[in-house]
């Protein structure tokens, strides 16, 4: 392993018990040594995302051998390399998908969950990329298998999962609807390349989808809210449409009609990022590096900044997500 100017020790925040924001809180850590086939990350910036809450409240233990620490993606410099790690380089700059621990001055990731900073990315912009983009590519695209020219409609439009959505369908060629909570998170999403907004308070979004396609209804759905809106779900998709489903901030359970599903032949799948493998993770990462790094590259995407806060003051952040305000990605800055 190479290594320079590395402590022993690291400031981190940890969850001191399951509860609301003030429970996370700062603590000195040891900084982690990297496995064979790992990179250590001098952490520079650390995304916040929802799976970060739920472990907080205590609803989504890390994985088995995961760090007990929030935080699934983070950005920074190669700060040593472990055995067997041909890639990487100390000095290099990387952003990573993490299992966890991102919360902190340092993490160890394998080194094909990492990828290069796209140029003149700032380290917070970096650090927002993974999660979204790595969760948006395998389920769109490859277990959604939206191509151009179709439809796509992602509801939670104004979220970092939306906004990362919207961007990729609208750039790969596709037509985007989105649903959102207000006229100033709908205006958002029109701007980011959604054909429709949908106000989901004021309009019932399947009569909507409806109207918008003709009758037809969307190839691919992204939902994130489950509930009720599986039923909607089956009723907004076209005949063959594909729905996927990657959170159930609605509840996890739901009456439907099979019988429209039977109808239509729709496919109504879904994931976890977080446990897959490291060698599943690294395939997304090939793909990603393949066929959007370019389009980051360009500025033709990019990810919605929200707000950033001090590592120190991640309860804020939390606190931020949890008020269901924001536009964007929350990202906490660890310089």
């Amino acid at each position: 392993m190479a290594a320079h100017s590395i402590p022993d020790k690291m400031t981190a925040i940890a969850i001191t018990e399951p509860g609301g924001p003030l429970v996370l809180k700062p603590e000195r850590r040891d900084v982690p040594t990297p496995a064979a086939g790992e990179i250590l990350i001098r952490v520079r910036a650390a995304g916040v995302n929802r799976p970060d809450i739920l472990q907080r409240k205590g609803a989504y233990p890390p994985p088995p051998g995961a760090s007990d620490l929030p935080g699934l993606e983070a950005a920074g410099e190669v700060a040593a390399i472990g055995e067997g790690v041909r890639r990487w380089r100390v000095g290099e700059t990387v952003t990573a998908l993490t299992p966890g621990g991102g919360y902190a001055e340092y993490v160890a990731v394998h080194e094909t969950n990492a990828l290069p900073i796209p140029h003149g990315f700032t380290f917070t912009e970096a650090a927002a990329i993974p999660e979204t983009f790595f969760t948006v590519w395998h389920n769109v695209f490859q277990r959604g298998g939206l191509t151009k020219g179709e439809s796509f409609l992602v509801h939670g439009g104004s979220s970092g999962i939306g906004t990362t959505a919207i961007q990729l369908a609208r750039a790969l060629g596709a037509r985007v609807f989105t649903t959102a909570g207000s006229a100033e998170k709908c205006e958002a999403c029109v701007r980011l390349g959604a054909h429709r907004a949908i106000n989901y308070r004021e309009q019932d979004f399947v009569a909507a989808v409806k109207d918008e396609t003709g009758g037809k209804g969307v190839d691919v759905i992204l939902d994130m809210v489950g509930g009720d809106y599986v039923d909607r779900n089956y009723e907004a998709a076209a005949v063959e449409g594909r729905i996927v489903q990657i959170a159930t901030l609605g509840g996890p359970k739901s009456t439907a009609n099979f019988a429209r599903l039977m109808v239509k032949r729709l496919t109504h799948t879904g994931s976890t990022l977080r446990p897959r493998s490291v060698e599943f993770k690294g395939r997304i990462a090939s793909e990603l590096e393949a066929q959007v790094w370019p389009l980051l590259a360009d500025r033709r995407i990019a990810p919605v900044m929200d707000m950033i806060f001090p590592l120190k003051e991640a309860w804020r952040a939390h606190e931020r997500m949890e008020e269901g305000e924001h536009i964007g990605k929350i990202v906490l800055d660890v310089a």
